[in-house]
């Protein structure tokens, strides 16, 4: 749809307004130049002759530069150039008028003059931006006027110059409400000194202490300190802020980076903000290219990492969405939390197991995705390697059936949910994982070579990401509770280490690799793996983590070492020794390129275990799994 089928009452109002201001700006130009004699009223007749054909050219030159169609209440400095440009475009518009075509044709001599039109320019300015200005100031008054009064609370805003304003824009704009920044805290030495908004930068981040008791001695005691995300780069000490802070007896908030396009709001400062290096940067233009309009299905859709990817999917303009969950609990959970969103996708949710072949078959086929993203899964270590069968039920066929299924509906494509545990694996999750990512290898393999019958190409991946923070069964939640009881926090290797994601991060990177899948000419590419930054020694975790908590470790709170358990390994790695990587040309991904069994070989692995999984023969499905993965080292038993 254009601009004009968008066009309103109060856009017409402004046009008027508009139309007003030009007519006005034209008159005292003339007024002020020839009001010394006869000139004016001499030329008033052939002026009222040109006035409506330049009002209809100005109106059109006003819409063109977007004066029209923007909301006078969020006038800036981008608007007040386009005012520049429009008196521009009109006072060279009666240049040329009265040169080419008035002095020569009508008069024999210039009608307006270039006095006449200098003033023009200045006073089009002016009687533009007049009242567009008085609105800006009166609205930015109300709102700081409403701000400072009621329940606003005293805050200190911390971050560079650059945040903060952003942050001072929510509070003006109303998006943000109940705080009254009354000084800014900057790690920046430049910005020290500086006033943003009419808020001074009142020191570095280590005068915090200052500042705070400063205020309580004049009776305007601090309740807040809000961080903004340069707070928490590493220079600024984003440990020391929280510590200083909560001894002070502040309430600590943050903002959230604006760079997803969410609605500025205040939350709640999470010890995983502390924990992590910067997340990568998301394209988000291109997420919403792969999703919108498009119908998706997210199974385990009610888990943590499938519930954000239904978040994510609704977010980007899915049309339809159908979520697949055998949890009642977590289907009920996630759509109460999409329905409370009020998007516009069509959102349903169906109990179902992806064991269950035929109702998964059935689900795709009624639905018909356009895309499938497969999270669910049985993903804890210790408990897989008591249950060795019940992994390979989920995690292998329970994939094989959502895989086929998918193709079998038309899906365009299937994103397998995988882990970096898939290798080079020592553990039942990474071998039933990798398993996985070969059924799925080789099936996209044949679709690409027009093999078995394919109706049409369908592309299958699979993305291999680490811990991810605040997950289900995820380190940090448990240490948090073991903290909050008092202690002991409990380790299994004090040389243990991780890699540690965001959930927001690590599922856009999934919908980030599905869109290079599916924009690329078709390659042997359909293993990604994300880039986790740096691993994080679990020990040095957990003794940050009770630092935060304003304790010592050793000293307030205990680290018990209980010892690795079974299919655990010290170091968690990305890439298998003998396994390809590339780079794809996509920030925070890179391609891998495992070993590919053919189907055929792959179907009498799966025939086998089949028959092994209904004797539950333990020693049978562990030397098939062995045979299929021939680098799988568990020290299960």
């Amino acid at each position: 749809m254009t601009r004009l089928s968008h066009l309103t009452l109060r856009n017409a109002m402004i046009a008027l307004h508009d139309l007003l201001a030009t007519t006005a700006a034209l008159f005292a130009a003339f007024y002020l130049r020839f009001e010394g004699g006869d000139g004016f009223f001499d030329r008033l007749p052939l002026l009222i002759q040109i006035l409506p054909y330049f009002l209809a050219f100005s109106l059109v030159v006003c819409f063109v530069f977007n004066l029209t169609t923007t909301k006078w209440r969020f006038i800036s400095l981008p608007d007040a150039l386009n005012i520049i440009r429009v008196a521009t475009v009109l006072t060279v518009a009666l240049l040329v008028l009265d040169y080419i075509f008035v002095a020569p044709n009508v008069r024999g001599a210039f009608f307006l003059g270039k006095v006449t039109i200098v003033l023009y320019w200045f006073l089009e300015i002016s009687f533009l931006s007049a009242l567009r200005m008085t609105y800006r100031y009166f609205r930015y008054t109300r709102v700081r006027r409403h701000a400072r009064t009621g329940d606003a609370a005293p805050t200190l805003l911390i971050g560079r110059a650059a945040d903060a304003e952003v942050l001072l824009r929510g509070i003006e704009s109303g998006a943000i409400k109940h705080i009254w920044p009354v000084g800014v805290l900057s790690p920046s030495s430049s910005d020290r000194g500086q006033s943003i908004r009419n808020v001074p930068v009142l020191g570095g981040v280590d005068d915090i202490e200052d500042v705070v008791a400063d205020f309580t001695k004049r009776g305007k005691g601090i309740a807040r300190v809000v961080m903004t995300p340069t707070a928490f780069e590493p220079e600024a000490h984003p440990e020391s802020i929280l510590m200083r802070a909560r001894k002070l007896g502040v309430i600590v908030s943050r903002m959230p980076s604006l760079e997803s396009g969410d609605t500025p709001r205040l939350t709640a400062v999470a010890v995983e903000d502390l924990l992590l290096r910067p997340s990568e940067k998301i394209d988000y233009a291109r997420l919403e290219a792969l999703i919108e309009g498009k119908a998706v299905i997210v199974t385990g859709g009610g888990g943590s990492i499938g519930s954000e990817i239904c978040e994510r999917v609704v977010a980007f303009g899915a049309a339809r969405l159908l979520i697949v969950e055998n949890s009642e609990p977590a289907l009920y959970a996630i759509t109460e939390t999409l329905a409370a969103l009020g998007t516009a996708a069509s959102i349903e949710g169906r109990i179902a197991d992806i064991r269950d072949r035929e109702r998964i078959m059935r689900l795709m086929a009624e639905f018909k995705p356009d895309i499938v993203f497969h999270a669910a899964a049985l993903k804890h270590v210790p408990i897989l390697e008591r249950d060795w069968s019940e992994g390979v039920k989920t995690n292998i066929f329970g994939s094989i059936n959502v895989a086929d299924a998918a193709h079998s509906a038309g899906a365009e494509a299937m994103v397998m949910i995988s882990t970096d545990k898939a290798i080079e694996p020592v553990s039942m999750l990474g071998l039933t994982k990798r398993f996985a990512e070969m059924y799925c290898q080789a099936l996209d393999h044949d679709l690409a070579a027009g093999l078995g019958g394919a109706r049409r190409s369908m592309r299958l991946i699979s993305v291999r990401f680490g811990n991810v923070l605040a997950s289900n069964g995820s380190v940090v939640p448990k240490f948090k509770a073991q903290i909050d009881a008092g202690g002991p926090v409990t380790v299994t290797h004090p040389d243990m280490v991780r890699y540690f994601m965001t959930i927001r991060e690590a599922c856009d990177l999934v919908i980030t690799a599905a869109t290079h899948a599916l924009g690329t000419q078709r390659s042997d590419v359909s293993v990604y793996v994300l880039n986790m930054g740096q691993p994080v020694k679990i020990v040095d975790l957990a003794e940050r983590m009770i630092r935060l908590s304003g304790l010592q470790p050793g000293y307030d709170i205990e680290i018990v070492f209980t010892g690795m358990r079974p299919g655990e390994r010290l170091h968690e790695i990305l890439f298998a020794s003998e396994e390809p990587t590339r780079e794809i040309g996509v920030a925070g991904i890179m391609a891998a390129q495992p070993n590919e069994p053919p189907m055929q070989t792959l179907r009498k692995w799966i025939a086998a275990l089949e028959q092994a999984i209904a004797r539950d023969d333990r020693a049978t499905i562990r030397t098939i799994l062995k045979d299929a993965v021939p680098e799988f080292g568990s020290t299960a038993a």
